[in-house]
């Protein structure tokens, strides 16, 4: 049986609520408590170094068995707190894949928190867009033989396109004191979710772009299909409140939205 401990004194962003670590290894108690140590000793807090830079990182769980997950908050944030809401991605995440613009948007958040010292990352196990490994690697393959987008290879294959949810990491965040964020996204859904909650929602959008014909063809389907704002010449949907997506030719525009400015900004990666 684990063993639940409370965290006491835990620093959780003005929440009330105490937080619990559990520790899966009776051994383990024993031998912390055999050294002095208390629960005080076992919260998840360290320094974490990145590109050189160290920061101050403490984490989170949200329990879900379809759209759990980490909240790895970084140094102190503010009232208006850097946010990205990451779901896992094995293949751009850890094995650099250059058919797909999650490891390069996890790592310009990275970059964009590490700058401002501090941040939040929302690391979500919802690999394959909710369906899994073995499905995401299955619907690749379906594609490639049929020369159809991932979105229509799901449902020729009977699954839903899109099957993640971000109520809890809106209610997480809630917990944590965080009502006003500046959102680091492309997706509407993840906007729409964290809104629906009360959360005020700053959208920075990411602007990443794709080498190879794959890549390229995917991110259109994204806009295509689930209407993400990839920041390129256009925007379909509009990324600030009451503002209202424009075209925006870089060659010929001087008077270019918010968004533009803030993607050649975020383009330091």
């Amino acid at each position: 049986m684990p063993y639940s401990v409370h965290a006491a004194g835990y620093p959780d962003a003005g929440t009330a609520s105490e937080e619990r670590l559990t520790i899966t290894d009776p051994d383990q108690l024993a031998a912390v408590a055999s050294n002095g140590r208390g629960a005080d000793d076992l919260r998840p807090v360290h320094q974490f170094s990145r590109n050189g830079t160290q920061i101050r990182v403490q984490v989170h769980t949200i329990d879900s068995p379809t759209d759990g997950g980490y909240v790895l908050v970084f140094g102190e944030p503010g009232a208006k707190p850097l946010v990205r809401v990451h779901s896992r991605c094995l293949y751009g995440d850890a094995l650099g894949s250059d058919d797909c613009d999650c490891g390069p948007e996890l790592a310009l958040s990275m970059n964009m928190i590490q700058e401002e010292g501090a941040g939040v990352l929302v690391y979500l196990e919802q690999e394959g867009r909710g369906a899994g490994l073995i499905w995401k690697a299955i619907g690749y393959r379906t594609s490639e033989q049929l020369d159809i987008d991932t979105f229509d290879s799901y449902e020729w294959l009977g699954l839903d396109p899109d099957t993640r949810r971000y109520e809890l990491v809106a209610k997480t965040l809630c917990d944590l004191g965080m009502t006003r964020v500046r959102l680091l996204t492309n997706n509407p859904d993840k906007v729409r979710a964290l809104t629906e909650a009360g959360i005020a929602v700053e959208v920075i959008p990411l602007a990443i772009q794709l080498g190879t014909e794959r890549g390229r063809r995917y991110l259109d389907a994204k806009v295509r299909r689930r209407k993400h704002m990839i920041p390129r010449d256009f925007a379909p949907w509009a990324p600030l409140p009451n503002v209202t997506a424009e075209v925006a030719n870089p060659r010929s525009s001087p008077q270019r939205p918010r968004w533009w400015r803030r993607l050649r900004i975020g383009r330091r990666w």
